[in-house]
């Protein structure tokens, strides 16, 4: 085994420069980064005597200090970790073990009963029960030696064009280069308290668990419930002292349209990094007057090339019309456009899908080779040797100053009245209208028409008017109706699922 070749070097190695510094906290409970090692080596001594190296073990918990242990637990194991969420439907999970098809789970007393019904019939391991059991310290040895630095960390789900959920795998190496690469590009130390928004089966938390067990910061947890309730959450980060958000779009403007920083400001609070969706400026806008001496960051990536393959910092306020750009690549990648003839684009201005190569890409789909086969597929990048890359999906240009402007999905893209039009843009154009805080466009296929959706002050009349003035007629909504909620998905994300059948109504 290579030097620093498992995220486990890095966490004893943290563990023995921070033995008694809280590791990870939340409203209950907290781990030192000790007692955090303890528990997981105690955890995967329980689980390598039960499942061979290289198995999936889902863990079935809502995010806690106990929970990131049994994650890690699973490492320790020689296997890898797929978070759960509990908030996940019966019919979802089931798919999700039906992919996995894993030998174990771990759960708790509390989550065991979403089980039933799941058709799941193998061993259910209680993680209490695991921590009773004693540390195999020559077993964990022994795995560690025979580990690899591209032996799968986790897989997390995302949604399938099927039906079925896919489960993106990916390496140990891919996130130790990307988070080498993350905590020094943002300054992220031992001094820093990272808040966690994002539930643990979201890739948002990727970095915020290993920026932690890289640099020695502590790894804050934020109750899920906190978000329905602004004041609240701002007490939170203000009591626990957060320097370091790393958050969706979605959570920040649900603070920012809700007023909540009227209510107080997180004054310790010195890096806002984002990511999820476009970031509607007037909301950033919000942020930036609360917290003037905060670093902004703009990042763009999904799931498969390990969090993010782009980022742009920040450096001024930009009006309601404009797009945040989402920036250049990482150290180690290579980001470039392709139209749809395969050839890559390199004049501004231009749109093409967004493609990512080079280090940090996912391992794959786990057990859906046609799936990997179609998304990452080779090519020869900028006219030299062929490489694996993967296409997003994502569409994206060039602005005049090289940066990458992200500008929709490809299934997002619509004919509508002879023309393609981009939702996004459309939204963009809502987002900027005044009185609207947050907006959400879907078409309707079968009846021929989009329907815009929209939080804030403004009458429908005002939007409409605005709009016309905005976008060519065929871009402006035929529906146009206001909202009090924006509903969030499972990963912090605008519901569109949710406004797609309010618009079939």
């Amino acid at each position: 085994m290579t030097e620093k070749s498992n995220i486990l070097d890095y966490l004893e190695q943290t563990q023995e420069l921070f033995r008694n510094k809280t590791a990870v906290e939340d409203n209950n409970s907290s781990l030192t980064y000790y007692e955090l090692v303890q528990k997981a080596r105690q955890i995967g001594s329980g689980l390598a005597r039960r499942v061979p190296p290289g198995s999936p073990v889902p863990v079935l918990m809502e995010k806690s200090p106990l929970t990131l242990a049994a994650m890690l637990g699973a490492v320790y194991a020689g296997c890898f970790y797929v978070p759960v969420n509990p908030d996940n439907p019966p019919q979802r999970l089931k798919k999700i073990l039906q992919v996995l098809d894993p030998s174990v789970i771990v759960t708790d007393q509390e989550n065991a009963g979403m089980l039933v019904g799941t058709g799941f019939e193998k061993a259910r391991l209680d993680v209490g029960k695991l921590l009773t059991e004693e540390t195999d310290e020559s077993l964990l040895a022994e795995i560690r030696e025979k580990s690899r630095e591209s032996d799968i960390l986790y897989a997390l789900f995302t949604s399938g064009s099927t039906g079925v959920p896919k489960a993106v795998a990916v390496s140990h190496e891919a996130v130790l280069r990307f988070i080498g690469h993350f905590v020094d590009i943002f300054g992220i130390s031992h001094e820093d308290r990272v808040g966690n928004q994002a539930p643990f089966d979201f890739d948002v938390s990727v970095k915020d668990i290993y920026s932690c067990i890289m640099t020695g910061a502590d790894l804050v947890l934020i109750p899920k419930t906190y978000f329905a309730t602004p004041p609240r959450l701002l007490d939170y980060l203000c009591k626990k002292e957060v320097t370091t958000m790393i958050w969706a779009v979605s959570a920040l403007t649900l603070v920012s349209s809700l007023k909540g920083l009227d209510y107080r400001v997180p004054e310790s609070v010195d890096k806002i990094l984002f990511s999820g969706e476009a970031m509607p400026p007037k909301q950033l806008r919000v942020w930036q007057d609360a917290l003037p001496d905060a670093r902004f960051v703009n990042l763009y990536g999904p799931t498969e090339v390990t969090c993010n393959c782009t980022y742009y910092k920040i450096e001024r306020r930009y009006s309601d019309d404009e797009k945040i750009p989402i920036g250049r690549a990482f150290p180690g990648r290579t980001v470039f456009l392709m139209d749809e003839d395969g050839r890559e684009i390199a004049a501004p201005g231009q749109t093409g899908e967004i493609c990512a190569a080079g280090e940090s890409l996912a391992l794959g789909y786990y057990r859906n080779r046609e799936q990997t086969a179609e998304r990452f597929v080779s090519f020869q990048v900028s006219g030299e040797n062929r490489q694996r890359i993967y296409k997003t999906g994502d569409l994206g240009y060039y602005d005049d100053g090289g940066n990458l402007v992200f500008a929709g999905r490809k299934d997002f893209q619509i004919k509508h009245m002879g023309h393609r039009i981009e939702l996004e843009e459309v939204e963009s154009a809502m987002n900027s209208a005044r009185g609207v805080t947050k907006s959400c466009c879907v078409f309707d296929r079968e009846k021929n028409r989009i329907s815009g959706f929209y939080m804030g002050e403004a009458q429908p009349s005002e939007v409409r008017k605005y709009m016309k003035d905005k976008v060519p007629v065929y871009m402006v909504p035929s529906r146009i109706k206001q909202v009090a909620v924006m509903p969030l998905n499972k990963n912090g994300k605008t519901d569109r699922s949710y406004f797609q059948r309010l618009a079939s109504e």
